[in-house]
């Protein structure tokens, strides 16, 4: 998101495209869920994601659970 898109007001939760250092919305919402967690994470909260997998992450700690995960089936 770039400082021109504005937050979406709509209730529910959000559909985004992951961007290296951004995300463009998809489908309007307030929230995304953790792929790890499946907390619901405000979306100017979100600070984590991955542009790979086009999941998001509610803490670095979830990322590092996805991520250690995939390191150990290698």
């Amino acid at each position: 998101m770039n400082r021109f898109e504005r937050i979406p007001l709509a209730v529910g939760e959000a559909q985004l495209r992951y961007l290296d250092g951004d995300y463009r919305i998809v489908r309007p919402g307030s929230y995304v869920r953790c792929a790890v967690t499946g907390d619901a994470i405000p979306l100017d909260e979100l600070k984590y994601w991955s542009v790979e997998r086009q999941e998001a992450y509610v803490s670095p700690e979830a990322v590092m659970q996805r991520f250690g995960a995939d390191l150990k089936k290698s």
